[in-house]
């Protein structure tokens, strides 16, 4: 497992917990090959413009991932931190276990799986939750 940490936002350093979130995700998902995953922490007004880009939504998202089609890297996972510290307060659960959330969905995406039908929702959240529980980040 190779993770690059980039922080745009000038933000505090996540990498060593972002980590060992991805640390327990590639062992819950049995990723066979290590594979290199960026993740980086923008700003909203970068997660509106990528958003805006690439899905036609002018509108701040928590999380958007760009799955790759090389063999040695699983993608790019943006992640607006200062969505994360709302969406924390909001669920009234920590900001760690808010961007553990977010790390671990934009994994998922980028080794295949989606939430576009309410059957492939409850597989993927399933795998999240269980993911989260196994590094004792609880809502």
């Amino acid at each position: 497992m190779k993770v690059n940490v980039i922080n745009q936002g000038n933000e505090e350093n996540y990498g060593p917990f972002v980590e060992k979130v991805l640390k327990r995700a590639y062992k819950e998902m049995d990723v066979s090959r290590k594979r290199l995953l960026n993740v980086i922490f923008v700003t909203n007004e970068y997660m509106r413009e990528l958003n805006r880009t690439y899905r036609g939504e002018d509108k701040v998202t928590d999380v958007l991932t760009f799955p790759s089609d090389t063999d040695d890297e699983l993608g790019d996972v943006f992640i607006a931190i200062h969505v994360a510290y709302e969406q924390s307060r909001g669920y009234g659960h920590t900001f760690k276990r808010e961007l553990a959330f977010l790390v671990v969905h934009g994994f998922l995406h980028a080794i295949g799986y989606d939430h576009d039908t309410e059957e492939k929702e409850h597989i993927m959240f399933s795998l999240q939750e269980r993911i989260l529980q196994k590094l004792k980040l609880h809502r």
